[in-house]
C-alpha cells in the first residue's frame, strides 16, 4: 500500500510556494506522492483564487528528490493535447520521472467547460478524452506523430525531448463506479482512481465496491502487458494507527493499492494549509 497527500490546486494551495513547503513535509514525512487538482474554476460562484498545477507542481518538484507528483485529475478534453504533452513531459525531466498523470472527463462540466463556451456533452468530451489520451500517449513517445481524428489533427510532429520514464509516466484515469465505460478505459493504461456513488470525495469507499471494481478492471485488462496496476483509494483517515488499521487495511484486501489522504470535498478545511498540513507532520498510515 502507498500514500499520498491531496490538496486543491485553490485557496491557500493556490500559492506554489506554499505547494512547494507542503511537498517538503511530505517527503519528510514519509508519505510516497502529492497530488494537486486541476481546476479552472470550481464551484464558480464561490470566486477562490486558483493556482495552475503544472506550476504548482513545478514548484513541488525543484523543492523535493523523492516523492512522486502528479494531478488527480487532469480534464484532457478542454486541453490541447501537444501543450499538455510538453507540460507533463518537462515536468517529468525536471523532477527525474516522478511523474504520475492522473486523467478524466472532469467537472463539474457546467463550471470547468460551459463557462468558456466549450462542448459539454459527456460523449463528446469522452470522445476527446480518448483520442487526447492516445495522443499524448504517441508525443511522449518521441517518435513522429501524424493523426487525423474526430476532434484532432496532427501532421508529421515530433515532440522532443521524450518523457524520462518510459514508455511514458503511469496513466490513472478516474471516473465514477459503477459507470462501467471509465473503469474499461482505466483498464487500458495503469491505474484507476474510482469516485464512488455512495462515498464522495473525503469519505472512505465501501469495501464490497472496491472488491467488485478490481474484478472489474481485472477482468478487462490485458496482463500479458507485465507491469503494475495500481487502484486509488482515499478519504480522511483515523488519527488512531488502530483505527486507521481497520479502515484501510479491508480496502488493501479488496484490490486497492494506495490510499489518498484526502480533506473532505464539502468541510471547512478543504483549502486550507494548517489541517492539512497537521494530518502530513502525523505521517502516513502504518499498515
Amino acid at each position: 500500500m502507498h500514500f499520498s497527500i491531496n490538496i486543491p490546486n485553490f485557496g491557500d494551495f493556490a500559492d506554489a510556494r506554499t505547494v512547494a513547503s507542503v511537498a517538503v513535509a511530505a517527503e519528510r514525512a514519509g508519505w510516497d506522492a502529492l497530488f494537486v487538482w486541476d481546476h479552472i474554476v470550481h464551484r464558480k460562484q464561490l470566486r477562490r483564487t486558483f493556482g495552475d498545477p503544472w506550476m504548482l507542481l513545478t514548484a513541488a518538484a525543484l523543492a523535493t528528490s523523492r516523492i512522486r507528483l502528479g494531478t488527480l485529475i487532469t480534464p484532457v478534453a478542454r486541453r490541447r493535447p501537444q501543450q499538455l504533452a510538453r507540460q507533463v513531459a518537462t515536468l517529468d525531466a525536471l523532477s527525474g520521472g516522478r511523474v504520475i498523470f492522473g486523467a478524466g472527463l472532469g467537472a463539474p462540466i457546467d463550471d470547468e467547460f460551459g463557462s468558456f463556451g466549450e462542448p459539454t456533452d459527456p460523449v463528446v468530451l469522452a470522445e476527446r478524452l480518448d483520442e487526447g489520451l492516445d495522443l499524448l500517449r504517441r508525443y511522449w513517445s518521441g517518435e513522429p506523430v501524424n493523426h487525423e481524428g474526430a476532434h484532432f489533427q496532427v501532421r508529421d510532429v515530433t515532440l522532443l525531448p521524450a518523457t524520462v520514464q518510459r514508455p511514458h509516466p503511469p496513466v490513472w484515469i478516474a471516473g465514477y463506479w459503477p459507470r462501467q465505460r471509465p473503469m474499461r478505459r482505466a483498464a487500458r493504461w495503469d491505474g484507476a482512481v474510482p469516485l464512488f456513488a455512495s462515498a464522495t470525495h473525503g469519505e472512505p469507499p465501501p469495501v464490497e465496491e472496491v472488491r467488485d471494481l478490481a474484478a472489474f478492471v481485472h477482468r478487462h485488462r490485458d496482463d500479458s502487458r507485465g507491469t503494475p496496476f495500481e487502484i486509488v483509494v482515499g478519504g480522511v483517515s483515523p488519527a488512531d494507527p488502530a483505527k486507521a488499521r481497520d479502515l484501510i487495511g479491508p480496502l488493501a484486501d479488496a484490490g486497492a493499492t494506495w490510499w489518498d489522504e484526502r480533506q473532505h470535498i464539502r468541510g471547512d478545511d478543504l483549502d486550507k494549509l494548517g489541517p492539512v498540513m497537521r494530518r502530513i507532520e502525523q505521517g502516513p498510515p502504518v499498515m
